[in-house]
């Protein structure tokens, strides 16, 4: 009975959902339940969706919420039927045209490429990801969702690997040593956008680490790129965006002033870093020995540098 009355009550909650958001509402309601832990609900939403309004950009955007939440879950087979599907949808619509014709497209199918190379690493397919994923740089590497393809592969790949040279052309500050110059010495990266909140959070931490540091010989190197844009998302031109980044960084990273700031979307291609801020740790060998989208703790961060210059993976 009680069965019942759960499956009747969340009908009737899809139902309330359609009726009183419009279209552009479905990701929010989608991304709500999937947060909330309530998969059942996200994936009734998207299935009632696609029954009366039938296939949208959002829908497939929304379906990939739903493979997201399923990864979370460490329910690898749904997740991986729900990263194929809305993979499916995305294609579909874009009908051959480019993947940023439209955003929500964009992110669906970044996400659905994202699901299923970590379902099938999770599932020790760890090889057939890898080649899953180089097929997908191929294939998309040169538009929006490259560096979120590249990010998911260095995640497989780039751990032990050389660490990609970095593009120096144009910096902020002191002029950038290349990665070569380094080598004997540990390098800590951090990728990092001018609007991101996160990485200004991780900046004291950095700063501690960099003083403790400093006697083993650690360097830090912070990459940017330009977006286009500076405060509120106000559109800028180059010269405007890189004063505004100095500003940016004399204000909220005045602790790291004296790192190098080398200024490059190739560097962010190559790394990866579709997550700012991207931590990349490397050793006196030239290797990369951690690899880590988002933030991290001090005492994450602190151990896998402990471990470099100790010499635990060198």
């Amino acid at each position: 009975m009680w069965a019942f009355i759960k499956r009747l009550w969340i009908a009737l909650f899809v139902v309330t959902c359609l009726l009183a958001y419009p279209q552009s509402q479905l990701v929010y309601e989608v991304q709500r339940a999937v947060a909330s832990n309530d998969l059942s609900t996200a994936r009734q939403i998207v299935e009632a969706y696609q029954q009366q309004r039938g296939t949208t950009p959002e829908l497939a955007e929304a379906v990939s919420w739903v493979a997201r939440g399923e990864l979370s879950a460490k329910d690898y087979t749904a997740a991986d039927a729900y990263a194929k599907k809305a993979y499916a949808l995305a294609e579909q619509q874009l009908a051959g045209r480019s993947v940023d014709v439209n955003e929500n497209l964009a992110t669906a199918l970044g996400a659905a490429i994202e699901v299923h190379a970590q379902a099938l690493a999770a599932q020790k397919q760890k090889s057939a990801a890898t080649a899953y994923l180089r097929a997908q740089v191929v294939k998309y590497g040169s538009s929006s969702i490259g560096p979120r393809i590249q990010k998911n592969l260095n995640l497989l790949t780039l751990q032990g690997g050389l660490a990609p040279a970095l593009d120096e052309t144009h910096y902020i500050g002191s002029k950038p040593p290349t990665l070569a110059s380094l080598r004997g010495k540990p390098v800590l990266m951090y990728f990092w956008a001018h609007w991101c909140v996160d990485c200004k959070a991780e900046a004291p931490i950095l700063a501690r680490l960099k003083s403790e540091y400093a006697s083993k010989g650690l360097t830090l190197i912070g990459p940017t790129q330009l977006y286009g844009s500076v405060a509120q998302g106000e559109p800028a031109a180059p010269s405007t965006e890189m004063r505004y980044i100095e500003k940016v960084r004399d204000t909220y990273y005045s602790s790291l002033r004296d790192v190098p700031v080398p200024v490059s979307a190739a560097n962010f291609s190559r790394y990866g870093a579709s997550t700012t801020p991207t931590l990349v740790l490397i050793d006196g060998r030239g290797r990369v020995a951690m690899y880590h989208p988002g933030r991290m703790t001090y005492e994450e961060l602190r151990a896998n540098i402990e471990a470099v210059v100790s010499g635990a993976k060198s």
